[in-house]
């Protein structure tokens, strides 16, 4: 049974994050998705705020298990057993970063792989950031976003 791990802070989920997790399920038997407590970041939900979001947005997904973590990716690779990490590239710009942090992967995880996977072009501008960005500012972002994702960043923003 082959498992993967796909890791990110999801602050919040987008369709983008969606869209990637149904690639991904597409080619492993199943997916753990780890929302990752990232001190590097100031993210605006809350580990637990974040992982429930997963919970609402991914509860009809069969082959999904979610868990938030802390330290390195590849320490929980391994004691999770997964085979491989799945990671997002949208642009060139992503693949430097993502391929350093890959070798370090392998360095201390020489037995899980890499998979970088593209979302859809419809999601390939599409970050997180970008999305607190434009919501704070009164954008529109229904349809790059699950409905529970948009409802949390009204509550977040004191929108109606």
């Amino acid at each position: 049974m082959k498992k993967a791990l796909y890791p990110g802070t999801f602050d919040p989920i987008t369709n983008g994050h969606l869209d990637l997790i149904e690639r991904a399920l597409a080619l492993f038997d199943s997916l753990l998705v780890a929302v990752a407590e990232n001190p590097q970041k100031s993210p605006l939900f809350s580990l637990s705020e974040r992982s429930e979001l997963l919970r609402k947005v991914l509860a009809g997904f069969q082959k999904v298990e979610i868990i938030s973590f802390g330290g390195l990716t590849a320490a929980l690779a391994k004691e999770k057993g997964v085979t491989a990490i799945v990671r997002g590239l949208r642009a060139v710009s992503d693949f430097e970063y993502e391929f350093q942090i890959a070798l370090m992967n392998r360095r201390l995880a020489p037995k899980v792989e890499t998979v970088f996977l593209m979302p859809s072009e419809k999601y390939t501008y599409l970050s997180s950031t970008i999305i607190k960005n434009v919501f704070s500012h009164g954008g529109d972002i229904s349809g790059m976003v699950p409905e529970a994702v948009l409802e949390a960043l009204k509550q977040k923003f004191g929108h109606k």
